[in-house]
């Protein structure tokens, strides 16, 4: 983990609003300390979530999106900071890690057009660093018995997650992507769109469910790889769920489990699936925010939940002055995730 800059205790310490007879997550979350070996003291610390930053937007910008993604660690972190530790939720049950450094990476992408032929071989060859330094993380954390929490970036980093997830395991796992998009888009060159067709063409990937494709802005040549994929990779849409009734929401999320919970799965949150939220790709139709916290509370209380990527929210997007917001949504999902994770049935 040479790429990484570990989070201290002050900047644990910058962004914990102190107040008298309250007890932070800040005052409690775990910081390893600077000469410490990280992954012995992961392995030996009694918490068992790791908390990953990972601020770019590289993937995204070789995806035609719009940047942003960048921000959202920055913005997570200072809400997750201000939760309260209380008898529902304890911040010791975590170890802020830090942040993946792609400053890089994020510099060398600034003047780089999508639209240039050989910027876009450029921009592909730079998620593919991202990827190497992802897989490595999640590999080393889950190696050590924990579950990473991966925070920010693009959804290009499911590729790193799951290759991580798989060669710490030693077998293929499986993957839940809640998501407006497949992310299973044609091999040609990596970026945000095709993380996970990436991954199941390179063995890492077993099975995979998109939950809520948007019919509108789904491909036919998608949809046709789908359709020949079908014994591992499955999908409903959203309009199917809840435009046109056909299916249920809870028995869609038990469909969903029961085609992935024989191995180990990686649970995707792509944040561009809620409406109006500052994202790459922006929906102003889709599930709504407590639908989309049943879902990481249903699929974080099986036992094989490996990890939780939450990607794409991006804060710097928004103008207005409720921009924290992403972050505060952020802390909702990890605290419903590692509620239903320590029920694990």
């Amino acid at each position: 983990m040479e790429k990484l800059i570990p989070f201290t205790i002050n900047d644990l310490a910058k962004v914990t609003n102190h107040r008298s007879g309250e007890i932070k997550f800040g005052e409690k979350m775990i910081i390893i300390p600077k000469d410490a070996d990280k992954i012995e003291f992961i392995k030996e610390s009694e918490a068992k979530y790791v908390l990953l930053g990972i601020p770019e937007d590289i993937g995204v910008r070789a995806n035609y999106g719009r940047p942003g993604a960048a921000s959202a660690w920055e913005s997570a972190i200072k809400s997750i900071a201000n939760i309260q530790h209380n008898r529902f939720s304890k911040g010791s049950q975590i170890i802020v890690l830090g942040q993946i450094n792609v400053a890089e990476e994020m510099r060398d992408v600034e003047n780089l057009d999508f639209n240039d032929i050989d910027d876009r071989s450029k921009l592909s060859q730079l998620v593919e660093k991202i990827d190497k330094e992802v897989s490595h993380t999640v590999f080393s954390i889950i190696k050590a018995g924990k579950t990473p929490i991966i925070i920010g970036g693009g959804h290009n980093n499911a590729y790193g997650n799951i290759k991580g997830s798989a060669l710490a395991k030693g077998k293929p796992v499986n993957a839940v992507n809640f998501d407006a998009h497949s992310d299973f888009r044609i091999l040609e060159g990596r970026h945000s769109g095709n993380g996970f067709s990436y991954a199941y063409e390179e063995g890492f990937l077993k099975k995979y469910f998109i939950f809520g494709l948007h019919e509108n802005y789904t491909s036919k040549s998608v949809l046709d790889i789908i359709k020949k994929l079908e014994d591992r990779v499955r999908y409903n849409t959203y309009d199917s769920v809840n435009i046109r009734k056909e299916k249920d929401f809870y028995r869609e999320m038990v469909a969903a489990l029961e085609f992935i919970k024989t191995d180990a799965f990686g649970i995707e949150i792509d944040l561009d699936a809620i409406p109006n939220i500052a994202s790459s790709a922006m929906t102003i139709s889709g599930f709504s925010i407590e639908e989309l916290r049943q879902f990481v509370s249903f699929f974080g209380q099986h036992r094989n939940a490996a990890y939780l990527h939450i990607c794409e929210g991006a804060p710097d997007l928004d103008g207005s002055p409720n921009n924290h917001l992403i972050g505060k949504l952020i802390g909702y999902l990890i605290t419903d995730f590692i509620k239903a994770n320590n029920e694990k049935i």
